[in-house]
């Protein structure tokens, strides 16, 4: 039973320290934003690879004049 409890304590202490440690790191650390960018090539947001597009022609979007119907 000694090693019970002494592991109890023990695992009782640990989450203590985490605890304290997630508490400073809130009260005292201040994030800094800042804006982020990043550029995309047409072709991956056509979801086309170099080797699928024929040569000297331009890809098609995946665009239709329809709304959608919500299904």
């Amino acid at each position: 039973m000694p090693t019970l409890i002494r592991l109890l304590i023990t695992l009782i202490f640990l989450a203590g320290l985490v605890y304290a440690g997630m508490f400073v790191l809130v009260t005292f650390v201040e994030p800094t934003p800042k804006e982020v960018s990043q550029r995309i090539p047409t072709r991956e947001l056509l979801g086309e690879t170099e080797a699928s597009r024929p040569a000297g022609n331009l890809p098609q979007p995946n665009v239709t004049s329809q709304p959608s119907t919500g299904q």
